[in-house]
Formats: C-alpha cells, sequence, structure tokens
C-alpha cells in the first residue's frame, strides 16, 4: 500500500486554528502594531504565545504515514522523533485506535524528509502529542475506510456490515485481513468523499490505556540506531577545529603537520572551514590538532560581563503582560520585593552531535541525531548550494535531546567532508569537551518580583519583572524579533496564573556572548522558581498557610478550578498539613505550561556532616491535569524524567564563563544528580478534559521553587538563587 497512490477525487483537510511561528506572527504583530499601537500589539502576541497549544499544519493524506504489507503489517512513518520520551508509543496508540489495527502487528519507524510527512514544528514545546492528537485521529480514520470500501467489494458484501477489528474486518463467517485487502488491490486508492466518523471516548480501547513502549524491544537487544551509531559500508570519519573561545574566527588555516598523521585520507580547508576526514574517529581528531591555524580569538567573556548585561532596567523593559495599575513602584508602601536569579546551564544530553553524510553531485543522505530534521535538511542544503528536496535528512533515535538537538551543527560538516571525499560517507560527532564549550545552553535570567497585600489575605498587585539571554531568538529572524519585542522562549512560564487585579510583567532578552537557545522548558524552570518562591513569601508575609494561600489566589474561573483540583490531589498524595518525618520539610509550588496544570511537593532535609550543608531531597510528589492521557505509563515516565532533570537543576547545575569559555570541559566539572541522591517519585493524574495537553516539559516547572519553598519551611531561610546552596 506504501506505492499506492490515491486519486484524491474529493480533498478535504484539518480545519487549523491558532498560527505557527512564521511570517504569519511577523505579518500579525507589525499589522497589530500599526492598527493599535506596538506595546498593546506585543501584549496580545504574549497572550498568543502563552495560550497553550498550536495545532501542527500537517498533510492528511494517509499514505504519507500509515504503510500495510501484504504480510498485514502495519508501519508508521511518524515525523516526531523518539528521544527516550516514549512518543512514538502514545502516536501509535492514537493511529492504531481509528484504525483498528493489532497492536502485535505495529512498527514504527521515523519519517525521513523524503518519505513520509515533514513537520516544520519538529519534536519540541510539549506539543507532540496535543497538536497532533486531532490530525493523526482523522488519518487513521481515513486509511480504514479506505480499506473497508475495497474489502467490501472484495467479500461482495455492503461497506457498512463490516465491522473492523484487530487488522482485519469481519462480515458474519466472511473476514479478510488489511494485509489481504492491500494484496488484491488494483490501481489508485480513492479518499472517502467524506470525513469518517470518529469514536467516542467510550469506544476507546488503546487511547487512555497503559500500552507497551513500540521502541523497547530494539533497545533491549541493542538494535536501535542513534546518530552515533549509524555507519555505511566504507564510512571515513571527520573531526572538525573547533573555535578556542567563545566567538573566535578562524584567520588562517594550513594543513600543517595534519597530513603526516596515521590514518589521514584527507584535509579540507575553506571559507572559514578547517576538517581532517581519516579511517577512525581518533585520527581524525588527532590530526586536527597538528592543523596549523591562526585564530582572532575576540574579547575574553567572563562571567561578569555577563551579569552586568542582564541587570534589570525597567525602562528597557517589554510589557507581556498587564492588567489593573502596572507596574509596583520599588520601595511603595506596603510592597514586598525580592530577587532570584538562575545560571547558565548545559544540556548534558548522553549522546553528543553526531550525523552521517553521504553526499553526491545531485543529492545528498544525511543521517543525523536531530529534533528539527525539516530544519536540518534546509540548513545542509543551503551549505551544499542544493534544493531542499535534493537533501534526504534520516532522523535516528536520539540519545537525549532536551532542545539540544535542534539544528544541524554537525550534519553541515559531515556534508561537506563527504563532498570533499568524492561521496563517500563520512561520519561526525562532537566530543563532550566540544559538546560543552560549542553546544547552546540555558540562558541565565534575573527577576525582580513586587508583591501587594490585601486585607483579606489575597494578592492586590503582583509584578514579575526579567530579563535573560535569548531562547527562540537565536533561530528567528531580527524582523520577527523586532516586531516582537520579547523573548516568549526566555519567558516561557513567566506571566503570573494567579487572579491579581493588578499584575504585570516585563521582559527583556539580551543577546550574550555564549551560544543560548531551547533548553527542556525553556525559560519554564527559572521563571516558576521567582514566582512561585515569591508566592511563599507573599503566604509568609500574609501568615497564611501556602497550600491555603493559593487555593485562595488562583481564581473562580475554569483554570482556577484546574489548579484548585491539583493543588488539592498533590496536598493529599503528600500528606500536605500532617507533621513531616523528624528532620523533614515540605515545599509546595504549581504552574501551567503547554495548557497542563502541575502541582508538586517536595519533601527535603539538610544534612549537615560534610565540608557544607547539603539540600537532601527524599520524596517529590507531583500532580498533572494533561487534560486526555493517551498513555498514563508514558505521562508518569515523563514526569518523572522532568522532575528528577529539575532536582539536578535546582541543587546542583551550573556553568559560568572564564576567559571566553565555558568553565566545564567534562562531567567533573558539572556534576549532576546521581541514582544515590534521586528521591521516591509519585505521580497522580488529575483527569482532564477530552483534548490532550503537554507533558514533557510541564513537571520541570515547580520543582527548584518547590525544594526552596521546603528548605524555607525546615530552616526558615530563603534561597533565591539556582543552584540552591545553603
Amino acid at each position: 500500500m506504501s506505492d499506492a497512490k490515491s486519486s484524491q477525487k474529493r480533498k478535504w483537510r484539518v480545519s487549523r486554528r491558532g498560527f505557527l511561528i512564521g511570517t504569519g506572527v511577523l505579518g500579525a504583530g507589525l499589522a497589530l502594531g500599526y492598527g493599535v499601537g506596538l506595546p498593546k500589539a506585543r501584549l496580545q502576541m504574549a497572550g498568543m504565545f502563552d495560550g497553550g497549544i498550536r495545532p501542527s499544519n500537517l498533510p492528511v493524506e494517509p499514505m504519507q504515514w500509515i504503510e500495510i504489507t501484504p504480510a498485514n503489517k502495519v508501519i508508521f512513518h511518524l515525523s516526531k522523533i523518539e528521544m527516550g520520551q516514549g512518543v512514538h508509543t502514545a502516536l501509535a496508540q492514537i493511529l492504531a485506535e481509528e484504525l483498528e489495527a493489532a497492536w502485535a502487528n505495529i512498527e514504527v519507524r521515523h519519517a525521513s524528509t523524503a518519505r513520509g510527512p515533514v513537520d516544520a514544528n519538529g519534536t519540541t514545546g510539549s506539543t507532540t502529542v496535543s497538536s497532533n492528537y486531532n490530525s493523526l485521529r482523522q488519518i487513521a480514520a481515513t486509511m480504514r475506510e479506505m480499506l473497508r470500501a475495497e474489502a467490501a467489494k472484495l467479500l461482495n458484501v455492503s461497506a457498512a456490515s463490516l465491522v473492523a477489528q484487530n487488522s482485519m474486518f469481519v462480515a458474519g463467517a466472511s473476514k479478510i485481513s488489511y494485509g489481504e485487502v492491500v494484496k488484491a488491490h488494483v490501481g489508485n486508492w480513492e479518499l472517502p468523499k467524506d470525513k469518517p466518523t470518529l469514536k467516542t471516548p467510550s469506544e476507546f480501547k488503546l487511547i487512555g490505556k497503559p500500552a507497551p513502549r513500540v521502541d523497547l524491544p530494539a533497545k533491549v537487544q541493542g538494535e536501535t540506531v542513534y546518530g552515533l551509531d549509524a555507519r555505511l559500508p566504507g564510512m571515513l570519519y571527520g573531526a572538525v577545529a573547533m573555535p578556542p573561545t567563545l566567538g573566535a574566527t578562524l584567520r588562517r588555516a594550513s594543513v600543517g603537520d595534519a597530513n603526516d598523521q596515521p590514518g589521514v585520507r584527507k584535509v579540507v580547508i575553506e571559507d572559514g572551514f578547517a576538517g581532517v576526514v581519516a579511517e577512525s574517529r581518533q585520527q581524525a581528531q588527532s590530526a586536527v590538532n597538528a592543523l596549523t591555524l591562526v585564530w582572532d580569538e575576540g574579547k575574553r567573556w567572563q562571567q561578569s560581563d555577563v551579569d552586568a548585561m542582564l541587570e534589570i532596567n525597567e525602562r528597557e523593559l517589554v510589557a507581556i503582560q498587564q492588567e489593573g495599575n502596572g507596574v509596583l513602584p520599588s520601595r511603595g508602601v506596603g510592597v514586598i520585593e525580592a530577587h532570584y536569579s538562575s545560571p547558565f546551564a548545559a544540556h548534558a544530553q548522553l549522546e553528543p552531535q553526531s550525523a552521517l553524510a553521504e553526499v553526491q553531485a545531485d543529492r545528498a543522505r544525511v543521517w543525523v541525531s536531530t529534533q528539527m530534521p525539516s530544519l536540518a535538511r534546509s540548513e545542509i542544503a543551503k551549505a551544499l548550494g542544493m534544493k531542499d528536496e535534493q537533501v534526504d535528512v534520516i532522523p535516528t533515535f536520539i540519545g537525549g535531546g532536551f532542545g539540544r538537538k535542534y539544528g544541524a551543527d554537525v550534519g553541515i560538516p559531515a556534508a561537506r567532508l563527504s563532498r570533499a571525499m568524492g561521496g563517500k560517507p563520512v561520519h561526525v560527532s562532537w566530543t563532550r569537551s566540544e559538546e560543552f564549550q560549542h553546544g547552546y545552553l540555558r540562558p541565565p535570567t534575573r527577576h525582580i518580583l513586587r508583591g501587594v497585600l490585601g486585607a483579606d489575605g489575597r494578592i492586590d498587585g503582583l509584578t514579575h519583572l526579567q530579563s535573560s539571554g535569548e531562547v527562540a531568538g537565536a533561530f528567528l529572524p531580527a524582523a520577527m524579533m523586532t516586531a516582537l519585542g520579547s523573548d516568549f522562549g526566555a519567558w516561557r512560564g513567566g506571566r503570573i496564573h494567579y487572579a491579581v487585579p493588578n499584575r504585570y510583567v516585563g521582559t527583556k532578552f539580551v543577546k550574550l556572548p555564549a551560544r543560548t537557545s531551547w533548553w527542556r522548558g525553556l525559560g519554564l524552570l527559572a521563571n516558576t522558581f521567582a514566582i512561585e518562591s515569591f508566592i511563599d513569601e507573599l503566604a509568609h508575609a500574609a501568615k497564611v498557610d501556602p497550600l491555603a494561600f493559593r487555593l485562595k489566589n488562583v481564581g473562580n474561573d475554569e483554570r482556577g478550578e484546574r489548579f484548585r483540583k491539583v493543588l488539592t490531589a498533590v496536598a493529599d498524595k503528600a500528606g500536605w498539613g500532617r507533621p513531616a518525618p523528624a528532620g523533614r520539610a515540605r515545599g509546595l509550588a504549581c504552574c501551567i505550561d503547554g495548557n497542563a496544570v502541575v502541582a508538586q511537593v517536595a519533601e527535603v532535609s539538610v544534612e549537615t556532616g560534610g565540608a557544607k550543608p547539603k539540600i537532601r531531597v527524599h520524596r517529590f510528589v507531583s500532580a498533572i491535569d494533561a487534560g486526555l492521557v493517551i498513555n498514563p505509563d508514558g505521562v508518569k515516565a515523563q514526569t518523572e524524567g522532568a522532575i528528577v532533570m529539575g532536582i539536578s537543576s535546582a541543587l546542583l547545575e551550573q556553568a559560568t564563563l572564564v576567559d571566553g569559555r565555558v568553565s566545564a570541559n567534562n562531567f567533573d566539572a558539572y556534576p549532576l544528580l546521581t541514582m544515590r541522591d534521586t528521591p521516591s517519585i509519585e505521580t497522580v493524574i488529575v483527569p482532564g478534559g477530552d483534548q490532550p495537553f503537554g507533558v514533557g516539559e510541564p513537571p520541570l516547572g515547580p520543582v527548584a521553587a518547590a525544594i526552596g519553598n521546603a528548605v524555607f519551611a525546615l530552616t526558615g531561610k530563603r534561597l533565591r538563587d539556582l543552584p540552591l546552596a545553603l
């Protein structure tokens, strides 16, 4: 069925609300700016970016997504990348549900840019399931009805009499498998005249139920191909000269002693690029070190330079939320103020950047570990002087992404080196040191929070002033950033979700000397840390229990009710209000992100036996309303992963700039949370609506604040800087 083409006698498309990041946003922003004033337009655009899920604008032609073989195997070609989050399982459940496919017969593959749907959004923003849910159901139902029509002809029965189940159709004593239908079919397939009817939730057999991970057997057996594992016959290895400092540019390069090194096949020096192709990775890296290179190293940036750039000047801020009386003044009557900060952080994913390229005169194939195959294709095509359609990017599995595998950092040099070798395949992979020095970092942030309490214990005014390095801005056109005035990635989680009559959020983004961009949750962890820590400070000032204070201030609308449910659920599970074990205390925090509402409780102690006090998290409880849950096991696994990453960032992770370089070269200088220090984690799934929301990043948001609030409850000391330290 994969080779057949639909005649498409009747065309229809899934409706699309919202907008995608791109020229549409820019045009809307400029139009609003002219019509209502740029500041108001920016507020409206901030609300749009903060408004939840953007549906994907993907092709709904079933043949691009679903392949059925004569042996009755069902192959799903998915545009979303599996990087450990279990998303292929959830997407397969959605497709199999409407297709009525037998789970045991399913195989899931990454769609390459030459075969399968191409998704310009990539695998980002916790939108994989939520933005594809409706489209995938419609696609699968369409395929089911195409098969039904053909099966009816083959069995000489009415289509209405056929019952679809377990990859076959049954009508009384007659039955025929999907594979048999495909094998017998001749000619083009026709789309149904009308959109097929979708199941009601009461009819679901797979959606909402735990399902075995479709990627697990291959991973257990060592068959999964990651970018680092990609191989072709006759493959060579490449290495590239990397700048010694941030912003350094290559002024001159010559072969030096590189050609005399063992295994070297070619030295490539062109247009500010210097690389080596050799018979092994170690030989290539050794030969790069033997090149003669002259660099313009530029300024030797220090952390103090970054700190100065991030200082908050209220006149430089762009408003992204403004209701009521606007900015609270510093040292105003009754104003409570606190300052918070977060540092640079690395992604520290297990698998470094890796790609394998095979470039011929008129075409290129590149196996790359990327979250954005379409972007990688465009970047590689541009570097090679080819058209996009001449480049086929074949995504591999990813050994940890977290936003780091966004572009084509190694895809381009691998392609250039392969072309220089006359089309021989060349594999390039960064070293761990290169990953730390030249990868994107999570930008540091600074925050000023101000609040005023009303007489009834509610918050009367709340102001959040924030500065950050860029996140989304690293990949967007300058004109778009000018129109927006702020970086929506940097302020993610920074708007105020409490029902405060007078609230203001102002932000600025700074172009820092280090590369900063996407990191799991973008600005969510840092912004939620600042806001939710400050909410606890206000609760303490009001002499109100932190849970009761939040319940009083979340509002009486639908969103407020969702917050009440998760706050109550997490409090009940964690034993809030009951004494904690001796020497421990609990802290609470919550957030909304990707339209998912999360509340968490951390239970901590402080160990004082070492050189300095150590915060230990013993138990962590999370409650999440993620709307319709496709796979409960997947939601729990994603929540646990986000919490572990959040604890690591809250207690340990920090990168600084020293003499124009990132302070860490490897994990010895960048410690991560270990299994020994990982707490017991419990997840409560709070039932939501009939649409799925984001899951991969929302549970990261409250982690640091919950820990900091617990430390305050235990010690009376308020920690306002990440990583948390006494």
